[in-house]
């Protein structure tokens, strides 16, 4: 007698057993720059674990299903264990090796790296368009040049973006005024949380296109832009965030942007509730993933 398996998914992303693929999910299971709440490590497991819940079929609007791209799980990149410096060396060689990525954190100190690779691939900056209840653009935290608060500050400052054809999407923390000045006077576009729930999805999504124009783009999105409701497990929250929807929302419109890849970071498994930002995070992954094609 022959059955069908109906108990357990294969636990890669979306139940994937493919290892090689032109997009590849990877997880980087790395928190060594946090500065609260640490965790993120185990981001990558419980994105893979909520994302059995997105295997039943094609997306319901775009139409698209994921079984039918070419779409792996490539597994985790491998950090130098405890040894930040050397961990964003050996994020970025491996990154190198594929055309595209779907990167599960982890904390946001990854994306550095990740950019730093994919500039290097395309032989020039990206346009940037970054979810988050914090800047993540300050010279240095607790006397650390480099940590989950100090990604885009060297992306900025090393040319692997472009600043004026990047935005913020959710920024809510306190900053100072120096880091904030600083940050707008390279050019970025900042839209505060408050201004998101006011404005609606389609005008921040018009704005977000507005900003990037037909470049080559990059999607960075921390968990923590959405609102603790939605998001308890995350090192840093901040209330006042994005709901679920919104975020939602916001990505459908904007699929049609000219992707070169993107991550999802700040899960931590370990202050969540019913994996509920496991599923946000696994679920903001698929939504990229099944964009209309361009």
């Amino acid at each position: 007698m022959s059955l069908v398996p109906t108990f357990v998914t294969p636990p890669g992303f979306l139940g994937l057993t493919r290892r090689d693929g032109e997009i590849a999910v990877v997880g980087v299971p790395l928190d060594l720059g946090t500065t609260n709440r640490a965790g993120a490590r185990d981001g990558p497991a419980a994105i893979r674990r909520a994302s059995r819940m997105l295997v039943d079929g094609a997306h319901p609007v775009t139409g698209v299903d994921p079984a039918a791209l070419p779409l792996c799980d490539a597994g985790d990149l491998a950090i130098a264990l405890g040894d930040l410096p050397g961990s964003l060396v050996a994020i970025e060689r491996q990154a190198a090796a594929f055309p595209h990525l779907v990167a599960l954190g982890g904390e946001h100190g990854i994306t550095l790296p990740l950019l730093r690779a994919l500039a290097r691939r395309l032989s020039g900056p990206l346009a940037l368009v970054h979810f988050d209840a914090h800047l993540d653009t300050w010279p240095e935290s607790f006397g650390q040049r480099f940590s989950h608060g100090q990604p885009f500050f060297h992306a900025i400052e090393e040319g692997l973006v472009d600043p004026r054809r990047m935005i913020q999407v959710g920024i809510r923390s306190p900053v100072d005024a120096e880091t904030l000045g600083w940050t707008r006077g390279r050019g970025v576009t900042i839209l505060s949380a408050i201004e998101v729930h006011e404005a609606g999805p389609a005008a921040v999504a018009a704005r977000i296109a507005e900003v990037v124009g037909g470049a080559p783009a990059y999607l960075t999105f921390d968990i923590d832009c959405l609102d603790p409701a939605f998001a308890p497990g995350t090192g840093t929250p901040e209330i006042g965030g994005l709901a679920s929807w919104q975020a939602q929302a916001i990505l459908r419109r904007i699929g049609g942007l000219d992707w070169r890849g993107m991550d999802v970071v700040e899960v931590a498994p370990a202050y969540d509730v019913a994996e509920i930002t496991g599923l946000a995070a696994a679920t903001l992954a698929w939504e990229y993933i099944c964009r209309r094609p361009r």
